[in-house]
């Protein structure tokens, strides 16, 4: 295993830039005139968030001030996962969106086909949330990570660990 090089396939939501994007969010919408009154809010409870207001129209403005707050800060928008559009206590709307951590064992062996087609000297494994991909050329992996990043995954990569 000498001069092996790796590096790990992940797909992760900066917590800490998402935290910003709702502070941001939040504070927008409590200065906006149309949300003057309203009960509109976002909250952060474990693995997803609650976006919660007076109607339908006004969630779907809280909605685009959101993504609009985590787009400007990095965040991406795939790894979003919007639920139904429920009634709440009071005359209320709720939405759930779940956050999308690691990857699934799907898209993993999405990425290790992809991998394998490529016909370059590397191998790849799938280990939990992660793919890692090993191989001796440096350039190969450099290859497989513009290859990974132009494929159109349904969920965000990071490459971590390059080494």
């Amino acid at each position: 295993m000498a001069n092996e090089n790796s590096f790990d396939v992940v797909s992760k939501i900066d917590m800490q830039e998402l935290n910003n994007a709702l502070n941001q969010a939040s504070r927008e919408i409590e200065t906006r005139f149309d949300f003057k009154g309203s009960k509109s809010s976002i909250t952060l409870e474990k693995e997803e968030l609650v976006v919660l207001s007076d109607d339908e129209f006004k969630l779907q403005n809280v909605l685009d001030i959101l993504t609009s707050k985590m787009a400007k800060r990095g965040i991406s928008l795939k790894n979003l996962d919007y639920g139904k559009v429920e009634p709440a206590s009071g005359s209320l709307v709720r939405q759930k969106i779940k956050l999308r951590q690691g990857i699934d064992q799907e898209i993993a062996k999405k990425i290790n086909i992809m991998i394998r087609d490529s016909k370059r000297k590397v191998t790849s494994q799938i280990q939990g949330d992660q793919v890692r991909v090993t191989g001796k050329s440096r350039d190969d992996l450099q290859a497989i990570i513009q290859l990974l990043k132009q494929a159109d995954l349904p969920v965000e990569l990071q490459f971590l660990n390059f080494r």
